[in-house]
């Protein structure tokens, strides 16, 4: 889940460049696209049938709810900072964890809830009072609230599909359903990228497509309301490229703030290895 949101970051970096001179339906049909790259070698090895569904109708909704969910995060990158948006992101995993508990039927433990409960209390230290003060109630914020919610509602669809979903399954089909949609609207916005921009396209697809994988995996091999909490490593990576890329300096809101997520995550992660643990009798 680490290496998956690291990977994301990049990609929103990327996608933030883009959003400046492409239309989010362009921007999301290139992303789905070469999102297919990191598939590839799969397909290549295990052809059609890695790909093969019994869920179709699954797939669909899923993609649906997926693609509108990356379409508002494009939209927010493209009027707010990049750690605002990562911000209120982080809002999911509540949501994910409440939404797992009734859904999927998953046992939270006291623990957890408080460690996910100081993570969020982390994610309102980064944010800091300016960053709510400008776009807020504006077209920018309600893109990231309102992929927000679709988020989570995947996160959790996506742990249910894992019961029987290969990830490369998701992922495959994710894509197709996405360059369709985005594919017929294509022509109404077209614009032609120049070398850098293709460059940037490519690798905004790719660094998605693995990090869809590596998100897939890992709601396949642990409960939604375990992983959900990793995902708050994605502000560290987000602060460090808001900075490189964007000249946006981290406040001391955002480091102090990312320290109180990722000690909650080492917790959440603790408690995970502790339950997992096979627990022997005392001796007589």
């Amino acid at each position: 889940m680490l290496a998956a949101t690291s990977v994301f970051a990049g990609m929103d970096a990327l996608v933030k460049l883009l959003m400046a001179d492409y239309s989010v339906i362009q921007v999301l049909f290139f992303r789905a696209g070469f999102g297919l790259v990191p598939l590839a070698p799969l397909l290549w090895r295990s052809g059609m049938r890695a790909v093969a569904t019994r869920r179709p109708w699954a797939h669909a909704l899923r993609s649906a709810v997926g693609l509108l969910a990356v379409g508002c995060f494009f939209m927010a990158f493209h009027r707010l900072p990049l750690v605002q948006v990562t911000a209120i992101g982080f809002a999911a995993p509540l949501l994910i964890t409440a939404l797992s508990v009734p859904l999927l039927k998953e046992t939270v433990s006291p623990g957890r809830w408080a460690a996910v409960a100081a993570g969020f209390g982390g994610i309102l230290i980064v944010a800091g009072p300016d960053a709510w003060a400008g776009d807020l109630l504006g077209a920018g914020a309600a893109f990231a609230v309102a992929g927000t919610v679709l988020y989570a509602l995947v996160m959790v669809m996506m742990r249910d599909m894992g019961r029987t979903e290969a990830a490369v399954t998701t992922v495959f089909w994710f894509s197709v359903l996405t360059l369709v949609l985005t594919g017929a609207a294509l022509p109404l916005v077209w614009q032609s990228p120049d070398p850098r921009a293709w460059g940037l396209f490519a690798c905004a697809g790719i660094l998605g497509g693995t990090g869809q994988l590596l998100i897939s995996q890992a709601v396949r091999l642990a409960p939604a309301s375990t992983v959900a909490p990793f995902d708050y490593f994605h502000i560290v990576v987000s602060s460090s490229l808001g900075w490189l890329v964007f000249a946006e300096i981290p406040t001391l809101n955002t480091l102090a703030g990312a320290m109180v997520v990722m000690a909650s995550g080492l917790y959440v992660m603790r408690s995970e290895r502790k339950s997992a643990a096979p627990r022997h009798p005392a001796p007589p």
